[in-house]
C-alpha cells in the first residue's frame, strides 16, 4: 500500500510541476512525460484529440505557445490507482493563466491521466481534459482557433 501511495504521491508532484511549466509557456516538461513505447492520446480541454508522440507533443508545443504568466497548477486528485504497469488519476487542475497576451484568467479543468511503466518509469499514455462548464474567455479563443467548424459553449451547441 505505501508504494502504490508513494507511486501515486510522485506521479502527481511531476505532474503539478510539468502542467505548471506548460502554464508559463513551456512544454519541455510535460512532453517529457510523454509515454514514447506504445499508443499516446490526448483529449485536450483546447483542441481536438491527437494519437501519437508527434501529434500530442505538437498539441502541447501549441497550446504552451499561447499561455504566459501561469500561477503553479494544483492538482487536487479525487482518484487514483495503481496495477501492476498500470496507473491513474483523475482530479482537478487549478490555476491562473494569461491566453494569447489577455489578462491573468482562473483556469478549472476536469483531468484523467493514464500512465504506463516503461523501462521502469511511468509515462503518460494518455490525458483527457476538459473544462466542464467552466470556460473562460481564453479558453475560449483557443478553442475557436483549435475547432473553427465546432460549436462554443454557451452557443446552444454540444461540446
Amino acid at each position: 500500500m505505501a508504494d502504490k501511495e508513494s507511486t501515486i504521491s510522485s506521479l502527481v508532484a511531476r505532474h503539478e510541476l510539468a502542467a505548471s511549466a506548460i502554464h508559463r509557456g513551456d512544454p519541455g516538461p510535460l512532453i517529457g512525460l510523454l509515454s514514447e513505447d506504445g499508443p499516446t492520446t490526448l483529449f485536450p480541454a483546447v483542441a481536438p484529440g491527437k494519437s501519437g508522440w508527434v501529434d500530442v507533443s505538437a498539441t502541447f508545443r501549441w497550446v504552451s505557445a499561447r499561455f504566459a504568466d501561469g500561477t503553479p497548477v494544483v492538482y487536487e486528485l479525487v482518484a487514483a490507482d495503481v496495477s501492476g504497469d498500470l496507473a491513474y488519476t483523475v482530479g482537478y487542475e487549478r490555476s491562473a493563466v494569461s491566453v494569447d497576451g489577455g489578462p491573468l484568467e482562473e483556469e478549472l479543468v476536469r483531468v484523467t491521466h493514464i500512465y504506463r511503466r516503461e523501462n521502469g518509469e511511468w509515462r503518460l499514455a494518455h490525458r483527457h481534459g476538459d473544462t466542464g462548464q467552466h470556460v473562460s474567455p481564453g479558453l475560449t479563443s483557443l478553442l475557436s482557433q483549435a475547432m473553427p467548424d465546432k460549436p462554443r459553449p454557451g452557443s446552444g451547441g454540444r461540446t
